[in-house]
Order: C-alpha cells, then structure tokens, then sequence
C-alpha cells in the first residue's frame, strides 16, 4: 500500500520534469542577409580572396602612431565619462541578469525566535526557541522563467557592444580632432610666415617707391594681402583654442593646452586600405552586434508573452520546531514541538480583457521592429564603408594635386618678382601670384587634414580594434 501511494506521487514530480525541458517561443537564429560581394568602388585586385585580413584587425595604437596622439587616446579610454558610464550600464545589466537568473532556483529562507519571561497572572515562567525554514520554488514548465532569463543575458551582451561601439567613437573623435589641431597648426604657421613675407615685400615696395621706380598703388596692393593675413591669425587662435578645449572634454578633464606629437605633414598613411571580406563586417562592427542581440532579446520575449497563457505552478514547504521549558508543566518540564507544511499553488489566467493577446501581439511587433533595426544596421555599414573607402581614395588625389597646384604658384610667384623687379611688369601680376599661393597653401592644409580625417572614419566604419 505505501508502494501504491509513493508511486502516485512520484508520477506528476517525474511528469513536470519531463515538461522543464520545454520552452515556449521561437528559438533564435541569426537572420540571412544577403550582403553585397564586394564594396563599392574598390578595385577588385584589392580584396583578396578567402579569408582576408581586414585593416579594422589592427588595434587602435598601430594605426595611430603618433606617440602623443596614442597618450591622448590612453587618458581618454581611462577618464572620459560616457566610458564610465557604460562600464556601469554594464554592470547594472550583469546585475539585472543575476536578479532575472534568480527565479530559476528555489527561494529558501529561515527564522528564529527566543522569548522567555514570567506570566503576571499564573506566575509561570518560560523559555522557548523556535527554529522555522520556508521554501519556494517556482515550476517553470513552458519556458517564461528561462526566456526571461535568456532575454536579460542578450540585454548584457547587448550593452557590453554598446560600450564597444563607444569606445570606437571615442577613439575615432580624438583622432580626428587631433589631426584637425594639426591642420589649424599648419595654416597657422603658413599664415604667420605669409605675414613675414610679406612685411618684408612691403618694406620692399616702399623702398622702391623712395626710389622712384614704384607706385603708392604698389605700396596699397603689397599692404592688401599683408592685412589679409593678419586677420587670419586671429581666427586660426580662437578655432586652436576651442579644437584643445574640445580634445581636453573628450579625454574626460576641463580645458587646457594639449601637446601635439609629429606635425601633420609627418603623418604617415597607408597606400592602401584593405577592407577584407564584405561578409566579416557583421562580426566587427559592434553596433552591428548590439542590434542582433535586442533582437535575440526580442525573440525571447515572444516565448516569455506565449508562457504567460499557461498555468504557473509553484510549490511551497515549511519546517521547524519549538524547544522550551515552562513551569505551567511540572518542575520547568521540558517541551519539544515540530511543525511541518507544504503546498502546491496552481494560477491559471481566464479572463484578462486582451491583456495577454496584445502582449504577445506586443512582443512580436517589437521584435519584427528589432530585425529591421538590424538589416538596417548592416546596410547602413556597408553604406558607411563604401563612403569612407571613396573618399580615403578621393581625398588622396586631392591632397596630391593640390601640392600639384602650391608648387606651381610657387614658381609663377618667383618668376614674376623677378619680372616686376626688371619692369616687365607691374606689381598686381605679383601680387595675384601671391594672394593664389596663400589660398592654395591653406586649401592643401586642409586637404592634408581631410586625407587623415578619412583614414579616421575608414577605421571606424570597418570597425576598427573589434579583435580588442
């Protein structure tokens, strides 16, 4: 007979067993994307074929290699303040998961209680403890339980590629706003040896008016492109000052002067740029992965709103006794008493107005919205590396034919001081040389400082440092 009846209830324990292996809900797999062969643009000698390497493999301080460039990066990944702050956001989501995992395992807590004392009315005295243990445990039978859990664990990975994506941000700003101080250094320093020059010319030009063989209009003309110069200076200062304060924020401290390494027509550049393979740029690019895995969240919150039609069975025990003397038995008789519970509580929905139909209506919309974030988050990369690759390759040749341009003026300015100065001509001839060389110099300054700027977001936008 004892065998009939523990035979009985060990049949429904085996049989919810048997039904902890299920969970409800789609499981996750990586949607297919059909993504282009190649980039566009790019030469097809330049992607190698099979499993290519990539220029985003190589870490941040191989590609930057200006040692006070490196040193700014450094102190901003340590102090910048949108970097602490996902380091927290990440172990708040590490947290939430451990809070979520929770419910999965028994809930178990225990009491005490001592009182003594002496009744007023009987005058009986007593001790007693007692000593009580409380357990629960939830059945998860259809998965909710468990699709929560795997939600909140894609939320963590979700936001561990968030804080990549901004460290990669971070790394990128710093760069180009670096190279954008040394731009404005360099148009600096042409403008102020502009003003040299032509401080020296107009000394010049007066020299020859004292002498005869120039013209007050000669004098005005040199003076022109001298007070166009120095009115350069003073905006070239106040756009130094700001591009410094701009870095000193980004590298998480208040405004100061920042030092600069190799000037900016010492910086080294690639020739050329491999992308690698189209396909590897949904394992680099970190937003790429944050998109996926809100979408895996989303997938498993379908399984969490269909868990929510079924019934929630959860179990509860308790145990413990009471221990004490009291003098209402004979002579402080001792006394011992044991307690014991348990209980099975079955919660099944029957009516909630639509409630549970638009949740689970709820978490499909968002999760259909999470794919065509992600789809979105691809064609928007490949987008953003076919720009950056254009314009690496564009901006280069513009670089080379602006020197192209300077070292032409250069020789018209030499040749036509040299005809002013024998009479074949007037001084406008030298001075429209002049005012070109000026503005072509500033233009290939900041053709320089494009070229690397490029260089800049090629690195972001193949994901540069993913390996890190």
């Amino acid at each position: 007979m004892d065998l009939v009846k523990k035979s009985k209830l060990l049949s429904p324990i085996l049989c919810c067993g048997l039904l902890v292996g299920c969970a409800l809900g789609p499981r996750y797999h990586r949607p297919a994307v059909q993504t282009p062969t190649a980039f566009r643009d790019v030469a097809a000698d330049s992607q190698p074929q099979g499993p290519a390497a990539s220029y985003a493999d190589l870490p941040w301080w191989q590609v930057f290699q200006d040692a006070k460039l490196q040193e700014l990066i450094r102190t901003g990944l340590k102090q910048n303040y949108d970097v602490q702050l996902a380091a927290e956001r990440i172990n708040a989501a590490r947290a939430r998961v451990a809070i979520t995992r929770s419910s999965l395992f028994p809930q178990v807590s225990a009491n005490a209680n001592f009182n003594g004392g002496k009744d007023g009315a009987t005058q009986f005295k007593y001790n007693f403890l007692t000593l009580a243990g409380d357990a629960a445990f939830q059945l998860d039978l259809f998965g909710r339980l468990r699709r929560a859990t795997e939600a909140s664990r894609a939320e963590l990975l979700a936001t561990e590629d968030a804080r990549q994506t901004l460290i990669l941000t971070l790394v990128s700003d710093l760069a180009s706003d670096y190279f954008t101080l040394l731009q404005l250094d360099l148009q600096l320093q042409i403008t102020r040896q502009t003003v040299s020059t032509q401080t020296d010319s107009v000394k010049l030009t007066k020299l020859r008016l004292d002498r005869g063989v120039a013209t007050k209009l000669d004098v005005l003309q040199a003076q022109q492109v001298l007070d166009t110069a120095n009115a350069q200076i003073p905006e070239l200062e106040q756009a130094i000052a700001q591009e410094e304060n701009a870095i000193s924020i980004l590298m998480g401290d208040y405004p100061h002067d920042v030092s600069r390494g190799l000037p900016l027509v010492e910086q080294s550049l690639p020739p050329q740029v491999p992308p690698g393979l189209p396909s590897s740029i949904i394992e680099r690019r970190p937003d790429i992965r944050e998109a996926e895995q809100i979408l895996r969240a989303s997938n498993a919150e379908i399984g969490v709103a269909k868990a929510q039609f079924f019934p929630q069975i959860a179990l509860t025990g308790s145990g413990g006794g009471s221990f004490g003397r009291s003098s209402a038995f004979s002579s402080l008789m001792a006394s011992q008493v044991g307690i014991w519970s348990y209980a099975a509580q079955v919660s099944q929905p029957v009516f909630t107005g639509g409630a549970l139909r638009g949740n689970l209506r709820l978490a499909k919309s968002e999760n259909q919205q999470a794919l065509i974030i992600y789809r979105q988050a691809i064609q928007r990369a490949f987008g953003e590396v076919s720009d950056a690759l254009i314009g690496y390759e564009k901006l280069h040749e513009v670089r080379v034919r602006q020197q192209e341009t300077v070292s032409d003026l250069q020789e018209t300015v030499r040749i036509s001081a040299l005809r002013y100065k024998g009479g074949t001509t007037t001084y406008l001839e030298v001075l429209d040389g002049q005012r070109s060389l000026y503005g072509a110099q500033l233009t290939l300054a900041s053709a320089r400082g494009d070229e690397c700027r490029s260089l800049v977001q090629l690195y972001k936008a193949l994901g540069g440092g993913w390996q890190q």
